[in-house]
């Protein structure tokens, strides 16, 4: 079986118990933890992958919080909508957390975390830019301008969104994506992506306004 690009399997290691050795997936033991993945580009498999993790985790536990830490180049904004409304329909906390990168598409996700919960590490930076469609455009005339008339409505979708989780203006955020705008994590910060930089294990997080 052939999987999809964009997912990855990482090596299983090896448990050893009291009775023997065993084989585990890493995956399941964050899964055990209420921890999620999305460290692939967006696309309809990482997002079932993702939309799945969630509603079972709300199913099991719906009063503890789910912990979703990206790494993820972006993708398409329709499989992100499917992660981002599943976000907004758990019961359960979701905080975010950004390591490596976050493009368009995964900065949204990592935004739409609880208020309060969404955390940058240091080295990790996060991209801005309009979106662009997958393939060349080509067809009838009347079909270009229903494709064009799609790009304008997902432009507005994502700006909106961007709006109502960084706190930033509908001016900011049209200047933010109209060009590609890469950000580092202070930079993130201060747009309102996220509420804190966390430096390591024991350290005070960076906060708005820290320097």
């Amino acid at each position: 079986m052939i999987l999809p690009s964009a997912r990855h399997a990482p090596p299983e290691f090896t448990e050893r118990t009291s009775a023997d050795d065993r084989a585990v997936d890493p995956y399941a033991k964050l899964l055990e933890e209420r921890i999620v993945l999305l460290g692939t580009p967006i696309d309809e498999a990482s997002a079932n992958d993702v939309t799945a993790r969630l509603l079972y985790l709300e199913h099991t536990a719906p009063d503890r919080a789910i912990a979703l830490y990206v790494n993820s180049p972006g993708g398409s904004f329709t499989a992100m909508t499917a992660i981002y409304d599943t976000m907004r329909h758990v019961s359960c906390d979701v905080e975010t957390t950004c390591l490596g990168q976050a493009g368009t598409a995964a900065a949204v996700l990592l935004a739409a975390g609880t208020p309060g919960r969404r955390a940058v590490l240091p080295g990790a930076r996060v991209m801005l830019r309009q979106p662009s469609l997958a393939e060349p455009v080509e067809g009838r005339t009347d079909d270009l301008a229903v494709r064009a008339d799609e790009s304008t409505r997902i432009r507005t979708r994502l700006e909106e969104l961007l709006v109502r989780h960084t706190g930033r203006t509908p001016e900011q955020v049209t200047a933010d994506i109209e060009r590609e705008t890469i950000l580092d994590a202070r930079q993130a910060l201060d747009h309102g992506l996220v509420d804190h930089i966390v430096p390591g294990r024991g350290a005070t997080p960076a906060t708005p306004g820290a320097r």
